[in-house]
């Protein structure tokens, strides 16, 4: 095996992983703070005319002030659909609307319901890091099988799995200030 194949291997890996750490970066942000965020409800499937679209396509999203989101829908006939799909989210979020734009008041949270999403973001976090190593396990198992089969002499297995190691910890330090972040978010009051 050579050198160029070896590093499309790695780069192969650092882009699966950079994808994974996107990933719960997502999930993170929308994680309920006390903060309004539209991070929080972009994603939401809002039955539109009978099929569930993503509500950042049918709305604009605002932030006026920090504990009220403003949902903006580009078709009007559509807010009653954004409502409901906000009521049915099990985000604890009540929206208002004025038949042209979807109010959502963020009420401050409770110190216990700051802790439980603290614990929340801590999980999504490892299942992050959980999914990084895995995909090194794999990696390396593929080198493995590569050695044993006489395309890779163990040097060479040792200077790939090495740069594999660096890759995991860069993208495992990056979940992890992903989370401190958003713990310092959820704790501030």
């Amino acid at each position: 095996m050579d050198e160029s194949q070896l590093d499309q291997m790695l780069e192969e890996a650092r882009e699966k992983m950079g994808r994974i750490v996107a990933h719960a970066r997502q999930e993170l942000a929308a994680v309920r703070t006390g903060r309004a965020s539209g991070g929080l409800v972009e994603k939401l499937e809002v039955d539109y005319y009978g099929s569930p679209t993503p509500l950042r396509q049918l709305a604009a999203l605002s932030v006026p002030d920090p504990r009220t989101l403003v949902v903006t829908p580009f078709d009007k006939g559509a807010v009653k659909a954004i409502e409901k799909a906000i009521l049915g989210s099990n985000l604890g979020l009540t929206p208002s609307s004025d038949g042209q734009v979807i109010r959502i008041a963020f009420p401050p949270l409770t110190e216990e319901t700051r802790k439980d999403m603290v614990k929340l973001a801590k999980h999504m976090a490892e299942e992050g890091r959980v999914s990084v190593r895995n995909l090194r396990r794999g990696v390396r198992h593929e080198l493995e099988a590569k050695e044993k089969a006489g395309e890779l002499s163990s040097d060479e297995l040792s200077r790939v799995e090495k740069a594999l190691e660096k890759v995991t910890h860069e993208m495992i330090e990056e979940l992890d200030r992903h989370l401190v972040a958003k713990e310092h978010e959820l704790l501030e009051v």
